[in-house]
């Protein structure tokens, strides 16, 4: 942050977790960026002070190990991404009395130069990483779901973009699809190449049954793309269903296919879904807005 003095430990945990408890000599209040990162506190009594935590979701949900669940209840705040992932750990922990929400945002207030046309080939583009870690994003539904899209509509274009390690099992499941001619695996995009891949899309996908938020999704409206989220997840809490694109039932059979086929074969809707994705990414998820939202929720603990 321009004006704030800032130093690093390199990964270093250890130098990491000193330069906490030497923070404490001169800080009085501290602000962590996960939970993880928060068990650096200093627990000492003469050094404790209060400190805030964001949680983000898969990390506090299923594999709260103790020294993550020490350094959440200790919290004097947790600012917490969405709803959804609130919820969740609710349900799996109990309550949390420090919790407040703060959606996310992207990192400025500025629309991309070039909006899509939707005048193209009917594309869907799937944009993040294919992790072994992270195997819910919806990459195999997609992928499943594709000949019955094709079908519908033969022009139909399935991008996926993003490295990591799930690519080999990815490049499996396309090369057995009975259309893997119109599903394309770009691996690895360099960031000077992403915009054009915006632009020249129909729609974004991330069916995923495990996103605590989805920067990708605000990423997508900013750019104007209706968006397929899931009823799953946070998904459905940034993507309005029927107002900025279709979260989905990946438990309803044919569902997916169905909803992705209404965009790819109407263009209008997709320019127009599109369109109120881009407001409501003006609206809420700019940077400006989510500035506004964390000030709100900081000033009370740093006052």
């Amino acid at each position: 942050m321009e004006g704030v003095p800032w130093r690093t430990t390199r990964g270093n945990r250890l130098h990491f977790a000193a330069a906490a408890h030497l923070a404490a000599f001169t800080c009085d209040r501290f602000l962590y960026d996960s939970v993880s990162t928060a068990r650096a506190h200093p627990r000492i009594w003469p050094l404790r002070r209060p400190y805030a935590l964001w949680m983000h979701g898969i990390e506090v949900w299923h594999s709260l190990h103790r020294d993550r669940a020490r350094a959440l209840w200790g919290a004097d705040l947790a600012i917490v991404n969405s709803h959804a992932t609130l919820e969740r750990f609710r349900e799996l922990h109990g309550d949390i009395g420090t919790a407040q929400v703060c959606w996310l945002a992207t990192d400025s207030d500025e629309p991309p130069a070039v909006r899509p046309s939707f005048d193209g080939p009917p594309t869907l583009l799937v944009l993040g990483r294919v992790d072994m870690a992270t195997p819910y994003k919806g990459h195999a539904e997609l992928v499943a779901c594709w000949p019955d899209v094709v079908a519908a509509v033969p022009e139909a274009r399935l991008i996926f973009a993003g490295g990591g390690d799930g690519l080999p099992h990815l490049l499996q499941w396309v090369a057995a699809s009975p259309v893997a001619a119109r599903i394309s695996v770009e691996g690895f995009v360099p960031q000077e190449q992403i915009d054009a891949m915006w632009q020249r899309a129909t729609a974004f996908a991330l069916p995923s049954r495990g996103e605590g938020f989805g920067l990708v999704y605000i990423e997508a409206m900013r750019h104007g793309l209706p968006i397929i989220a899931s009823v799953h997840d946070a998904g459905k809490e940034v993507n309005i269903d029927g107002e900025t694109g279709f979260n989905v039932d990946l438990d309803r059979p044919g569902h997916l296919a169905e909803r992705t086929t209404s965009l790819l074969s109407d263009p209008h809707l997709a320019r127009t879904l599109g369109a109120q994705g881009h407001e409501r990414w003006a609206k809420h998820f700019c940077f400006s807005a989510f500035e506004q939202r964390l000030r709100n929720i900081l000033g009370p603990f740093f006052s």
